[in-house]
């Protein structure tokens, strides 16, 4: 069996964290699959999924380690050829990447206790995100 769910995200860019665990979880439940996997994605090149555990330390140690990584006030040759002041953000994003697979059993996700599936808008500036979500199994 097959689900296909998008997802929209208003989101302030700029290390912007989401957590979406709670929407995918209603989306799994909504969807009576109980055993296989679920894809999300992000279309852009500025945005990315991963897992951490949502809490306010990290939430302040994940945009401060991508400050380190690729500084915001870098140089980056696609902002010199685009002049959008951007280039962190697809750095960033490359290291993170554009989809997450989470896998479930009895309709529950194999996630950790501590760990969440979050969104992160590096972007320099406020988006409208969408989020593809593809639930699969029976």
């Amino acid at each position: 069996m097959l689900s296909h769910h998008t997802l929209s995200l208003s989101t302030k860019g700029f290390n912007d964290i989401i957590d979406v665990t709670p929407k995918l979880r209603q989306l799994l439940s909504e969807s009576g699959i109980q055993l296989g996997h679920m894809i999300v994605f992000v279309p852009g090149s500025t945005a990315g999924l991963t897992t951490i555990e949502y809490e306010p330390g990290l939430l302040q140690d994940l945009p401060k380690m991508m400050e380190q990584i690729a500084p915001m006030k870098g140089q980056y040759h696609h902002d010199a050829t685009w002049n959008d002041g951007n280039g962190y953000a697809h750095l960033r994003a490359a290291l993170i990447g554009p989809s997450i697979t989470v896998p479930f059993i009895e309709g529950r996700f194999l996630l950790g206790t501590w760990q969440q599936v979050v969104f992160i808008d590096f972007d320099n500036r406020s988006r409208q995100r969408t989020l593809h979500i593809q639930i699969y199994g029976e």
